[in-house]
């Protein structure tokens, strides 16, 4: 069974202006198997918020919560070189969801 995934405003943004193709096709490859509970190279960063590492590029992340069994947010995505900015954007976004 696949786990929905919702997506906030600020990671869908984030995710349109991403310019590079394979960047975005690479992405999408992650979330898919993120959709099937294949997580990967993913690590807790505080608060029940996750950090899904993809190497390519600048080193993307995505920054995603688990809501029970079936939903994962996705809060908001970066790179290496804004993570620590990354991480108190989704933990702000993580506290302000509703359904």
């Amino acid at each position: 069974m696949a786990i929905e995934l919702k997506q906030t405003e600020a990671f869908r943004k984030w995710r349109v202006r991403l310019k590079d193709e394979r960047a975005r096709a690479v992405i999408a490859s992650r979330l898919d198997r993120l959709a099937y509970g294949h997580a990967g190279d993913a690590e807790p960063v505080g608060r029940g918020i996750s950090e899904l590492r993809i190497h390519y590029g600048p080193g993307y992340r995505v920054y995603f919560q688990k809501r029970g069994s079936t939903i994962i947010v996705l809060l908001c995505g970066g790179n290496k070189s804004t993570q620590a900015d990354d991480i108190k954007k989704a933990q702000r976004l993580a506290d302000e969801w509703s359904e």
